[in-house]
């Protein structure tokens, strides 16, 4: 939902893109992310989602107690009657693809960025991050009008324009009574597209509010988680979760008018009402379990950012755990889990 049109409601002036779009915006960026990101995250290869290698170097002999089960060759073993597991390399060379969500929802802020600004800036520390000889970035960035593709490149010359692009893009503008909504890209045929393009073994970064499709009915499933599992069958693949406070929690204004971003939908509420305030934040909150249980099943790891948060942080705080969680023998860490 977005704030739209009464009272205290009234939705703020858009950031200037032109200023957001400028070299100095972004050297800025890229500061933030060298010098508070890339100082705390030591090692080369050790990216966003570390774990081993995935590159085939052979078989060798099974070792109790010390190889992982699911690392069988049963091939081998079929043939020579002797317990022998897969050995991999890793990988020097890592291609990272992105899915940016630059639909209707995701123009919506009410702090210092919005979440199509926040966004950017998530795609600012997986390309500074994972930049390196060799690595190669590629994207597929959904927008009001569709699917926009940009080939995978290496450099930073090539991530600072594909940076450039997103702070660029068009945005919905918003409605009035007189203007219909256009019709929101569809997150799941979205993902099928980066299915079809991610050939090789890499990384695969999405980052949405992850909203479009979602069901009332929580048992239900959503219409992206199955495209999403079959991306983690392959790929590492990193969920980036962008909201906004707002979106958590309705603020005591008076009578609001709220309008949908993706299908223009409007109702007047009275937010003066405590029991509809605490009803919003309950469902809210369900909505956001009902995302991240989806994003489990998916196979995805989950990285929630928020406008109102530091994000460098959150990034600095998830990293640190997925390698925490890499180090845990498989076993371990089911029943710790359970």
């Amino acid at each position: 939902m977005k704030w739209w049109g009464r009272g205290a409601a009234t939705v703020p002036a858009a950031p200037g893109l032109a200023d957001l779009a400028g070299d100095r915006r972004l050297r800025r960026l890229e500061l933030a992310v060298t010098r508070r990101l890339d100082g705390l995250l030591h090692g080369q290869h050790q990216g966003l989602l570390p774990g081993p290698g995935s590159e085939p170097a052979g078989s060798r002999e099974y070792r109790p107690g010390e190889d992982e089960v699911r690392r069988m060759d049963w091939a081998v073993t079929a043939r020579t009657a002797v317990p022998h597991v897969r050995e991999v390399d890793a990988d020097r060379e890592l291609t990272t693809w992105l899915l940016v969500d630059a639909s209707a929802s995701m123009e919506y802020g009410t702090a210092e960025l919005d979440k199509r600004e926040l966004s950017v800036a998530a795609v600012a520390a997986v390309g500074f991050l994972t930049a390196g000889a060799g690595n190669r970035l590629g994207a597929q960035v959904l927008t009001p009008t569709g699917l926009r593709r940009f080939p995978p490149g290496t450099g930073r010359t090539h991530l600072l324009g594909l940076l450039r692009a997103l702070l660029a893009a068009p945005r919905s503008g918003g409605y009035d009574e007189d203007t219909a909504p256009l019709a929101s890209p569809d997150l799941a045929e979205a993902l099928a597209a980066v299915h079809r393009v991610a050939t090789r073994r890499g990384l695969v970064v999405v980052v949405s509010d992850f909203l479009d499709g979602l069901p009332d009915d929580p048992t239900r499933v959503a219409p992206w988680e199955r495209t999403l599992r079959r991306l983690a069958v392959r790929h590492q693949v990193l969920a980036v979760e962008v909201t906004d406070p707002r979106e958590w929690e309705l603020p005591d204004v008076g009578l609001v008018t709220l309008v949908d971003p993706e299908s223009g939908r409007r109702r007047e509420i009275w937010t003066g009402d405590p029991r509809l305030r605490e009803r919003y934040a309950d469902a809210a909150a369900a909505q956001r379990d009902q995302v991240r249980q989806a994003l489990r099943r998916g196979g995805a790891a989950h990285l929630p950012l928020r406008t109102d948060r530091d994000w460098t942080t959150d990034i600095v705080r998830h990293v640190h755990r997925q390698r925490r969680l890499a180090t845990v023998p498989p076993g371990l860490a089911r029943g710790g889990a359970a």
